[in-house]
This record gives structure tokens, sequence and C-alpha cells, in this order.
């Protein structure tokens, strides 16, 4: 579920300044009791209302082995999924499948297209 907007949170602690209860701020913004209560806490301790950073598992794939895919990909643009998973298993000890490899060319930008390896083969054929 994604958190709720910073400005909805402002909202429903100044409808509380102004005299609404608790359970009717609730309904009046479809936001759960809990998180009123939570939300006016947060204002009267003087912190921030805006939310915070999804939890979320940690990457398998870190800096160290982000930075030697993208080395990789300099190198090697032409090669597969399967042997950019060896290459990470190999020299950074760390098992990912095909599918995580390809969320993380996607997210760097790589596209599965081999336009420049497809022009530098004509060119030295």
């Amino acid at each position: 579920m994604k958190a709720y907007s910073e400005d909805l949170r402002r909202k429903v602690v100044e409808a509380l300044k102004h005299g609404l209860n608790k359970s009717e701020a609730a309904r009046l913004f479809g936001v759960s009791l809990s998180s009123v209560k939570r939300y006016a806490r947060m204002a009267r301790e003087g912190r921030s209302l805006k939310p915070g950073k999804a939890p979320g598992k940690r990457p398998k794939i870190d800096e160290c082995g982000r930075r030697l895919l993208e080395a990789h990909l300099k190198q090697r643009p032409a090669a597969s999924l399967s042997e950019r998973c060896e290459l990470l298993e190999r020299v950074v000890g760390v098992r990912v499948s095909e599918s995580t490899i390809s969320r993380l060319l996607k997210r760097l930008g790589w596209t599965r297209k081999k336009r420049l390896w497809a022009r530098a083969s004509a060119m030295n054929g």
C-alpha cells in the first residue's frame, strides 16, 4: 500500500487543531484511526509528517556488483544474461537469476537491442 501524502497528513492534523475529534477526522479523510493518532503524535512531537522510506528487501547486487556489471556491459555488450549471472557469481559471490539481471539492466538504462554490437561486426567483417 502506498503511503498517504504529506499534504493529506497536514490536513488531518489541521482538522484536529480546529476541533474535529480523531474518529471524525479518520472518517472525513478516509484513513484509519491509528493513522490519525500517529499523525497527531508526530505533529505534537514536532516531527516531520513526510512519509518515511518504504521498507523492502536489500538488493542482492550491491554497489560493487553494479559497477562490475556496468564495466562488463561496456566490454561485452552482446553477452547473454546467463553469462552476466555467471560473472557475478564468480567474482562477487552473488547468485542471481536472469530475471534479476534483466531488471537491473533496465534500471541502468540498457536495452536488449545490440545495435552497437551489430555495427561493429559489420565493420569488421
